[in-house]
């Protein structure tokens, strides 16, 4: 059963790079630019006298640091999710144990 987990590990994670990698080479040239520059276009494009509302409290030095600052939110978020899970997994457990344990224990004191 472990070795077939860790095989099945090892397929996912193969697939998930040739997914992450797979664009850069099908697209050769292309930009890869975020949504919220996609959106834009698209309102300027269907009503060109739109004027922007809503003003960001503070805009990056460049594009490396917005990405960078997008992808430490990702992580901490994904971080945080894993905890909970992994929190709420190991209560889980430690109430199946302690369930297991008490079983045990009536069972011993009820033989004797």
């Amino acid at each position: 059963m472990k070795k077939s987990k860790t095989k099945q590990n090892i397929i996912l994670l193969v697939l998930v790079i040739i997914l992450v990698i797979s664009p850069f080479f099908i697209v050769k040239n292309g930009t890869f630019s975020g949504s919220d520059d996609e959106g834009t276009e698209q309102i300027k494009k269907n009503d060109p006298s739109y004027k922007v509302w809503a003003h960001p409290l503070w805009t990056p030095p460049s594009g490396e640091v917005e990405s960078l600052l997008f992808t430490v939110q990702g992580s901490l978020g994904t971080g945080i999710i894993a905890y909970v899970i992994g929190n709420a997994r190991g209560k889980k457990k430690e109430r199946e144990r302690q369930l297991r344990e008490h079983a045990e224990d009536v069972s011993t004191t009820q033989g004797h």
